[in-house]
């Protein structure tokens, strides 16, 4: 077998570095402006947020990794419901939401009929969430008030 070049072992290995955080059962992450605490709970058959617990359907032998995934997997899908579900508040269903990772992206920037949004900002309260994307969409629709996407809590 052929030996890695040393800039592809680099890149293998950031690749595979696990966040500074502690991911294990007890971590909490941030979600709408408070925390969350993960619970790894082999009961559930999908991540469940039930109070200030996020419920990860996980082993107590699940490594960092894969616990740092599942709940982030959790955060994208809420992030992509949620912004989804504000844009439509808006008036703006013809509006398909993206999300984006980029660590130099814009909070949310509206594209044509994509409204992009970076998934990190599921952990802003939804007071920031609501100035932000009514900030995007009134790009394009200058009445657009952000007391109109507060009906969502």
């Amino acid at each position: 077998m052929k030996p890695r070049t040393p800039q592809l072992t680099l890149r293998l290995d950031a690749a595979t570095s696990i966040p500074d955080a502690d991911w294990g059962a007890g971590t909490t992450i941030a979600y709408l402006g408070g925390r969350l605490t993960l619970v790894l709970d082999t009961a559930c058959r999908v991540a469940m947020r039930i109070g200030d617990e996020l419920h990860v359907p996980l082993p107590p032998a699940a490594s960092a990794r894969q616990i740092c995934d599942a709940a982030e997997s959790w955060l994208r899908e809420e992030a992509l419901r949620l912004f989804t579900e504000k844009s439509a508040l808006a008036g703006r269903q013809a509006v398909t939401v993206k999300l984006v990772f980029g660590k130099r992206s814009d909070w949310a920037r509206l594209e044509g009929q994509q409204l992009r949004c970076h998934w990190r900002l599921i952990e802003q309260p939804l007071a920031v969430i609501s100035q932000v994307l009514t900030q995007a969409l009134a790009s394009q629709t200058p009445a657009l008030q952000s007391d109109d996407l507060f009906a969502l809590a």
